[in-house]
């Protein structure tokens, strides 16, 4: 029988939930203080702690500090109320599985101790690959994924071909988050094409990425195509190779982007930007699954799986006679949608904690979080740019942050609702401002392009190219 340690002051509360569980399976122990709690965990073993955050003589934190200096292993939940979500997460970091906010709704609690003690639902792996997270991942164990953590990371390059680099992230605990990777994880074990729908900024790489990697076909090539990034003339090369001379420019062989992910994944982002022309093209190569590069005369074969992602109604576009209708039908076995940060608010906190580890790193600063008026002006905030637009944003203020604390002066003014400083707001989601803000960031940075890049969510390389683009010195 699994035992379970209850650390709660509030006594009525505690027995009832002891009363609870008992009638469910578990033999159940209470304790009301850190110290009673230190002596029963010393001298028995349970298989889960179920401790509140606030104590009479210490606090979860400290709990969980002894508990790893000790060798306990015991997975932690934690009972906490969503002003100190924040904490919640510190707890994450320093070892706990989970958490719970109160009131505590029976049914998510039983989900989450079943989830704790089941030594499966940790991770699952994927070859070549660290293991993606069950929804409980510690944050600690979240470093930045190969395409922005679902962050929405800049494009580089028309064509990716190569192995994912590891995929850390923190999945939400909403209930949309939760219905995603859901779906991820029914769909990415069979060889049905997905269209992975969503509004820009909401990391539909990043889900691309996922399904790969908990497909059969993991470890694989995985190859991204940007296909709003493709010149007309240039599309049946980029896709299907070419031989060397077979046009102006073509000084060597060159393989396309099916060829180059042959046996594995095919990623086609933003997918309604294609041509009409070269969806032809594109249909009748999924149809047949076998290639001819520009300029070749012998017919290729490939095995690819086909995940396709976009931002817009194709329906509509359907209706429009902008998209084809066939090839819908022929990338569209399942669809998944992405939801918009605003639809999973839940979130916020725990993805602003994510992206700040990340950007400690990258800046070299140590903020240890976000205070209170931080925390509810970043979860009241509507985020049109979503999760790429929140990196940005925690990245700016982690760099403008003077004490241990991001605080609500540090973040733009059109989070908070006051008057947006010179150097508050970072995002090119906007075209009509791209200009104002890469100034901005630059002044933000003090000149050092690198960091205003960083603050983008940009690389370098296009940094350079804006700045010759606007005639900025």
């Amino acid at each position: 029988m699994e035992r379970i340690l209850i650390l709660d002051d509030d006594i009525t509360f505690a027995l009832m939930l002891r009363t609870w569980l008992s009638k469910r399976g578990f033999e159940v122990a209470t304790a009301s203080t850190v110290a009673a709690a230190r002596k029963m965990l010393s001298e028995e073993h349970y298989s889960l702690v179920l401790s509140d955050m606030r104590l009479p003589d210490e606090d979860g934190i400290a709990l969980l500090q002894w508990m790893a200096g000790e060798g306990i292993t015991a997975p932690v939940i934690v009972m906490t109320s969503y002003a100190e979500i924040q904490n919640a997460v510190r707890c994450m970091k320093l070892g706990a599985r989970d958490y719970v906010s109160k009131p505590v709704n029976p049914d998510e609690l039983l989900k989450k101790i079943h989830e704790a003690l089941d030594p499966l639902s940790g991770t699952t792996s994927a070859a070549g690959a660290t293991p993606p997270a069950k929804a409980h991942r510690p944050a600690a164990a979240a470093k930045e994924a190969a395409s922005g953590v679902a962050a929405g990371g800049s494009k580089e390059g028309v064509q990716r071909a190569a192995q994912p680099a590891s995929l850390n992230y923190i999945e939400g605990r909403s209930d949309a988050s939760r219905r995603l990777y859901e779906y991820i994880r029914l769909v990415a074990p069979t060889n049905m094409s997905v269209l992975v729908n969503g509004a820009s900024g909401t990391g539909k790489e990043h889900v691309a990425q996922l399904i790969h990697q908990q497909s059969k076909r993991a470890g694989k090539p995985f190859v991204a195509v940007d296909c709003g990034a493709i010149p007309r003339e240039l599309a049946a090369s980029e896709f299907f190779g070419h031989v060397k001379g077979s046009f102006t420019g073509a000084v060597g062989d060159k393989k396309g982007a099916f060829e180059l992910a042959d046996s594995g994944t095919l990623f086609l982002d933003e997918v309604g930007n294609l041509t009409y022309e070269t969806q032809v093209q594109l249909l009748r190569a999924l149809q047949e699954r076998r290639i001819r590069p520009v300029g070749g005369n012998r017919e290729i074969p490939v095995d690819i799986r086909l995940v396709a992602a976009t931002n817009e109604d194709l329906e509509a576009a359907i209706a429009r006679g902008t998209f084809r209708s066939d090839l819908y039908h022929r990338i569209n076995s399942f669809t998944l949608r992405v939801p918009s940060l605003n639809e999973r608010r839940d979130d916020i906190p725990l993805f602003a904690d994510f992206f700040l580890d990340q950007a400690n790193r990258e800046l070299d600063k140590c903020i240890v979080g976000f205070d209170a008026a931080a925390i509810r002006a970043l979860a009241a905030y509507d985020w049109p740019g979503n999760l790429r637009q929140l990196k940005n944003t925690v990245m700016s203020a982690t760099l403008l942050a003077a004490g241990e604390y991001i605080t609500a002066g540090d973040l733009p003014g059109e989070i908070t609702g006051a008057s947006a400083s010179p150097a508050a707001s970072y995002s090119l989601h906007d075209p009509a401002t791209e200009e104002e803000q890469i100034r901005r960031a630059l002044a933000a940075a003090g000149g050092n392009k690198s960091q205003a890049a960083k603050l983008l969510g940009i690389d370098r390389k296009t940094l350079y190219n804006k700045l010759h683009l606007y005639g900025i010195e």
